[in-house]
Parts: structure tokens; C-alpha cells; sequence
């Protein structure tokens, strides 16, 4: 099938049911190491260190990456929120998305009337006005928008790690479990960037004593800002 590039359908639709005037799309990017980052687009129409911080960070959209001309129309600022890999051990992976959201959000200049999350499950819920939309990178100019910022940042962090953990090969894999990473894990052991939680540990006998235990995943599942994680 021919290609088709993600339009504003969606966020015309919202300014028209709703009023919305300010529309952040929201993706998220992470991987085997740990932090859930989100960066958010902005679009209004009408006038960390090697060690992800959980500080969010704000800025213009001149100060995005580059991004396609069909992803860059109406953008006017973004913003990053992360979650540490400590914080998705003891919270779990959907209470630290949505802690990692919400400071992302929080962190825009203007706060949004409305938010479009990429995917089926609304993580984020009230008091935020959510959207979801199945592939929303691929179909939604927003949330592509913010897909792009997402993944550039995500492979500059994993570049700069990769400069003190070089066996890891972080900057080619971005984190996931390549044979290399694999192999790095199985000699050398998780390093302070990787979440403790997961089941890759249950392969590595030598270090299975690291694991921690889920809390979480037995429907203890903690509550952020009033909201109650969903489980997953």
C-alpha cells in the first residue's frame, strides 16, 4: 500500500467536539534499560545525564529535532518527562507511564485542553481530556511529531551511556535485547540503568539475586496523583 503521511484530522475532530484549542500528542519510547520517556507537540491553531532524571524538561519547537515537514506544521513548544528505572520497578510499567506523561505535561508552557495518546489504553486519564488512537505515529501529525523527539532523544542518551559501557553496545541497539546486549547482561549483570524487575533476570542465574520482587503485578498496583495505575 502506498504510504500515507499522518495528517490533523484528529486534532480537528477534538477542536471540533471540544473547543480545544491547545493539543498535545503523546508517544512513549523506552527500552530493556529502563526510563518510559514521553515527549509532547503542542499545536496551537488558533494564535537527563547518562541517568535519566525524573525532571522534566521544556522547550520551543525550534529547539526539536528536525522533523518532516508534515510532522512540523503547527508545532509550538515540547516536552519530556521520564520515569527512572527505580520507579518502574517499585510502581510498574503503566503507573510510570503515566507518571512520566503527567510530568511531561506539566512541564509545557501552556497546558493542554486536550491530549492524544498513541495506542488503545488510556494510561493517563482525569482530570487530562484523553484521545487514544491506534497507531497514532503513523496517522496522527502530533503524535508523530512527537514519536520523532522521542526516539532522537532516546538514541542520544543511549549514545552518550554507551561511552562507559561500551560492552552493552547501547548506542547500536538503543537498549533492547540484541545478542550483544544479551551476552553483556549474561557476563557483566544488569547495570544501574536497567529496570530489576523483569524477567530477563530469571535467564541469568548468576545474577537472578538481583531481581525484585513485583508488587505491583499482584493487583497492589500503587496510585499517582489520585489515579490508579492500570494493570497490564
Amino acid at each position: 500500500m502506498p504510504y500515507e503521511p499522518p495528517t490533523h484530522t484528529v486534532e480537528r475532530s477534538l477542536r471540533a467536539t471540544t473547543g480545544a484549542k491547545v493539543i498535545a500528542g503523546v508517544d512513549e519510547v523506552g527500552a530493556v534499560r529502563g526510563p518510559a520517556r514521553h515527549r509532547l507537540r503542542s499545536g496551537h491553531r488558533t494564535a537527563p545525564p547518562p541517568k535519566a532524571s525524573p525532571t522534566p524538561s521544556s522547550s520551543r519547537s525550534d529547539d526539536a529535532p528536525n522533523l518532516p515537514k508534515n510532522c512540523a506544521s503547527g508545532v509550538t513548544a515540547y516536552a519530556l518527562g521520564h520515569a527512572s528505572p527505580e520507579e518502574i520497578d517499585d510502581l510498574g510499567m503503566t503507573a510510570a507511564l503515566r507518571l512520566a506523561a503527567v510530568r511531561a505535561l506539566e512541564a509545557l508552557p501552556v497546558r493542554p485542553d486536550a491530549v492524544i495518546l498513541d495506542g488503545k489504553h488510556d494510561y493517563l486519564g482525569a482530570p487530562w481530556r484523553v484521545r487514544t488512537v491506534i497507531k497514532g505515529d503513523q496517522s496522527c501529525v502530533a503524535v508523530a511529531a512527537a514519536s520523532v523527539i522521542a526516539k532522537v532523544q532516546r538514541d542520544k542518551m543511549m549514545a552518550e551511556l554507551g561511552i562507559d559501557h561500551a560492552d552493552f553496545a547501547f548506542a547500536a541497539n538503543a537498549g533492547y535485547p540484541s545478542p550483544v546486549h544479551k551476552a553483556a547482561l549474561e557476563e557483566r549483570g544488569p547495570t544501574p540503568y536497567h529496570r530489576l524487575s523483569w524477567a530477563y533476570l530469571d535467564a541469568l542465574p548468576q545474577w537472578r539475586h538481583l531481581k525484585k520482587a513485583r508488587s505491583w503485578a499482584e493487583g497492589n498496583v500503587p496510585q499517582i496523583e489520585g489515579q490508579l495505575g492500570f494493570d497490564f
